[in-house]
């Protein structure tokens, strides 16, 4: 990713703006053990207090590696019950990035965002319906399965 990814100006835009990164070899101790790193790359979107929220694992192309980073900066907002928050990175990943690899977990944690941030499970159909129609043979679409019940 160091020759292709992280050189890419979005990327690079991206990151400045929102994370704060760190470079840590897979062997550097204690924070490859404490992170249970084994490959690289492995990117880790940690809180504040080092909490994990979000991991990937392997090569992503900068059109897949800022979708993943604003997926795990919505999972850190959901982890804080900050649905609004959540609900704005997985909108501006699904509008920016709609064919990205995490758009289906993007559109499931969207439904599950809404209906914790409203309480109307409305919105777990919505997601489901919404997956289905997108994403018929994503785990995602599965997952969400029990929801077209609602």
């Amino acid at each position: 990713m160091g020759a292709v990814t992280y050189p890419d100006a979005s990327v690079i835009e991206f990151i400045h703006k929102y994370m704060i990164p760190l470079r840590v070899r897979f062997d550097a101790q204690p924070l490859s053990t404490d992170f249970n790193v084994k490959w690289t790359p492995t990117i880790i979107t940690l809180d504040a207090d080092g909490k994990e929220h979000h991991r990937t694992v392997g090569f992503l192309a900068p059109e897949e590696l800022i979708p993943s980073l604003l997926l795990g900066i919505a999972k850190s907002h959901f982890d804080f019950n900050r649905f609004s928050e959540a609900l704005l990175s997985l909108e501006k990943l699904l509008t920016d990035y709609p064919e990205s690899d995490s758009a289906a977990e993007a559109i499931y944690l969207q439904g599950v965002s809404r209906y914790k941030n409203t309480h109307d499970p409305k919105a777990l159909k919505e997601a489901y319906e919404k997956l289905q129609a997108e994403y018929p043979s994503s785990e995602w679409t599965k997952r969400a399965y029990p929801y077209r019940l609602l």
